[in-house]
């Protein structure tokens, strides 16, 4: 392994941080919308939207903190490869790509919560259209 091998995650991982970034800056600001609905009186859409928030910005906590670690651990493989201590360069960029393929599945997870959480929005727009629900 050389110096360009974790060099070449380098933009990958970066990319992903923008992305985890992005849904928690999404997430907030659905969790700013509940809350004025919770003040205007629609409690019951509030209710069943607030565990599903809570997971997903534990989740979007996780997948952040994998993907700053596995950058960390990317960039000291690097350093690793550069002082020569080839042995633990690799162990350590095997555990950065572990890390990044956690975060991943991390943010797969916190997808289909994501879409569970547009189905209760949907439900309640048909609700209050006096639509049925299609399967």
């Amino acid at each position: 392994m050389n110096l360009t091998t974790p060099a070449l995650l380098f933009p990958a991982i970066s990319l992903l941080l923008v992305a985890f970034t992005n849904r928690f800056l999404v997430t907030a600001q659905l969790i700013r919308q509940l809350h004025t609905k919770y003040e205007t009186g629609a409690k019951d859409v509030v209710i069943r939207q607030i565990s599903n928030l809570r997971q997903r910005i534990i989740l979007i906590r996780r997948m952040q903190a994998l993907g700053v670690s596995a950058f960390i651990l990317c960039a000291l493989s690097m350093f690793l490869i550069f002082i020569e201590v080839h042995t633990v360069a690799q162990i350590v960029f095997g555990l950065s790509i572990f890390l990044l393929v956690t975060a991943l599945l991390f943010s797969l997870y916190e997808i289909s919560i994501s879409t569970k959480a547009i189905e209760i929005e949907m439900e309640d727009m048909e609700q209050a259209l006096g639509l049925e629900r299609q399967k």
